[in-house]
Order: C-alpha cells, then structure tokens, then sequence
C-alpha cells in the first residue's frame, strides 16, 4: 500500500528540475540571453572578427592591396626563422625586468607608508613618470644612456671613468638600457597600486603583530605582504601587458629596434614589417603570435591566481 505513494513521490522528485528549468528562472535565463544577444554579435563584430581577418591575412603574401594565400606552413617557417626567437629573447630580457619593476615600488611604498620624513614629497616625485608620455621617456633615455650622454658624465665626475659605456651602440646591451628605462617608466604606476593597497590594510592586525614582538622585517613579511597578494598580482598582470604591449613609442624614439634587432620586440616587428617593408602579411602573422603569447602568459597568470 505504500509502495504506489513512493513511486509518486520519487516520480514527482524526478520531474520537479525539469519543471523548474521551464519555469520563471529558465524564462528569465532565455529573456537575459535574447536580451545580450545583440551586444554579444556587436562584440563578435568588432573582436572576434577582426581577429579572423588578421589569422586569414597571416598566412598570405599581403601588400595591403592584394593577398596570396601561402596556407598554414607560413607559421613554420617563422618558427624555423632565427630571426623570431632573437626577437622572443628580447621579450624575454624585458620580461625579467617584471620582477624588479614589482619589487622596489613594493619596498618604495613601505618606506613611504611608514610616513618618513618629506614622504609628501617623495611621493610626488615617484609618481613623476606616471605623467610623462613614452615619448619623452625615450628621449630623455637616449640622451641619457648614449656614448656622450649624461651616465657616462657622471661616471666621469666621480671619478669612476673606467666605467663608460655606449649601451645604445651595441646589440647586446641596448635592451639592458631599454629595461632599465621600462623600470623607471613603471616605478610611479605600480608604487601608486602597493600604496593604495596598504592604506586598505586593517591597523589592528600589525597593532597585534606589534605587542607580540613582531619587528619591522618581520612584520612587512609576514601581516603586510600576505594582505597585499592582490593588489601584488594585479602590479605583476599590468606590468607583464605593459612590457609586451606598450613599448612602441619607447623603442621607436630611443633605439629604433636596433643596433640590428638587440631591441626589436615582436610588438615592433608588427610595424616593421607591415609599414617599413610592406609585408602585411608577415605583420599580420607576428600580430597573431603577439596574441598567442599574450593569450597563454594570460592563463597561466590565471592559473597562478586560483
């Protein structure tokens, strides 16, 4: 006799979901699809297709007018160039300056919160090149760093002449110096993030740490640096884009991809060879490896955040 009820029971149960995917919430899931519908196709239009043109355009003999279809081997033979891994290199040299681009606003912005004397000041004054264009920067470094520049006039008044160096007239230190101006160009940006990020911190957590003897070293590593990972990885995702994305202008004022191609990035190479030698087709395939790269560093910073 009680058989049947159940057999009810666990059929209704068994219903239910399918009731409830056709009910208000799986009205209103159709309602918000229809309703983004057109953003989505307005996006694809202006993303998604654009994207497809320039994959298309990169396996072709382009001249901007007309294009050749060449197929796929046209990505193996660039991977075969030894043109494209000097050129990865010198994004991999700029990549290794990530890590210094983070660490010392980090250690600026500790010593700033800890209110020393004239931080108003120094906190103006790291923030300067924040509100300096790349342009600029490129030509204040190029002067800098040239063989007659200001570092070598220095070295000589300190009496530390030995030292000179042309590091814009040879291949490989070129991208040394286009480094290091890529640090500078990022210590106000990401000094301004970490000190954002410690006035969010709560005092009464190091007021803890400090009545059980924390010290200031300890203290730094062990309450203040834990609360700031976020703000961490968001300086460490927005330097990576800026050293892969945003060097144009540097590179093109200061050393002009050269001496050779000691400074030539695969951003610059796009330009290179789209607009100085008329290749669209190969700028457009060095765009596209541009995005793959920036694609997969993407989702592995990702990864790392999980």
């Amino acid at each position: 006799m009680t058989a049947v009820p159940r057999l009810a029971r666990s059929a209704s149960a068994r219903r239910a979901p399918r009731q409830r995917s056709g009910g208000p919430a799986g009205r209103r899931g159709r309602s918000g699809l229809a309703l983004s519908a057109p953003a989505l196709a307005f996006v694809g239009l202006l993303l998604f297709l654009p994207i497809g043109q320039a994959v298309y355009y990169s396996m072709t003999d382009w001249d901007g007018i007309t294009a050749t279809w060449k197929g796929p081997g046209v990505y193996l033979e660039a991977l075969s160039d030894p043109l494209l891994w000097r050129i990865l290199a010198n994004n991999a040299m700029l990549l290794l300056a990530v890590p210094v681009a983070i660490i010392l606003p980090l250690g600026i912005a500790h010593l700033l919160s800890m209110r020393v004397y004239g931080w108003r000041f120094f906190r103006s004054v790291y923030f300067l090149p924040t509100a300096v264009s790349w342009v600029v920067i490129g030509m204040i470094a190029s002067r800098f760093f040239a063989q007659e520049g200001d570092l070598n006039h220095l070295l000589d008044a300190v009496g530390l002449g030995a030292l000179r160096s042309d590091l814009l007239g040879h291949e490989s230190t070129a991208i040394v110096a286009v480094a290091i101006t890529f640090i500078w160009s990022q210590l106000g940006t990401n000094t301004i993030i970490f000190i954002t990020g410690m006035a969010t911190l709560d005092p009464s957590v190091h007021e803890a740490a400090r009545c059980d003897g924390c010290g200031p070293w300890r203290m730094f590593w062990q309450v203040t640096l834990p609360q700031l990972v976020g703000f961490v990885q968001f300086a460490f995702v927005m330097t990576v884009i800026s050293a892969f994305t945003a060097l144009f202008s540097l590179i093109f004022v200061m050393t002009g991809g050269g001496p050779g191609y000691g400074t030539t990035t695969l951003e610059f190479q796009v330009y290179q060879s789209a607009f100085a030698q008329g290749a669209f087709g190969t700028g457009a395939l060095y765009g596209v490896l541009l995005f793959v790269v920036m694609a997969l560093i993407g989702l592995a910073q990702v990864r790392r955040a999980r």
